[in-house]
């Protein structure tokens, strides 16, 4: 699923009083962490990670993995963090049409 730009400006904007759900350690991104976002995308669709990295490449190359790996739509990064939308069945969050 691709997001119009219209579609990410929503979703930015719901995003923005969000806490981040999960946080990631120094043990950077493993099994766990990824579980933990699976869940969490399932329950909210719509999410913030906190990648704990001070390299910027590094946590590039780690944020780049988690999309990958969870099937989520990055919408934006801010920093060290993160927000993905992946739409669950339920539907919980109407984007606009493209």
């Amino acid at each position: 699923m691709n997001l119009s730009t219209k579609q990410k400006q929503h979703l930015k904007g719901l995003a923005h009083d969000l806490k981040p759900v999960v946080l990631m350690g120094a043990n950077g991104l493993t099994e766990a962490v990824l579980a933990e976002i699976e869940l969490a995308l399932g329950h909210h669709e719509l999410i913030k990670v906190k990648v704990a990295s001070e390299d910027r490449e590094t946590r590039g190359l780690i944020i780049d993995a988690i999309v990958r790996e969870s099937g989520a739509e990055k919408v934006q990064t801010i920093g060290k963090t993160l927000v993905l939308y992946r739409q669950s069945e339920q539907r919980k969050i109407e984007l606009p049409r493209k």
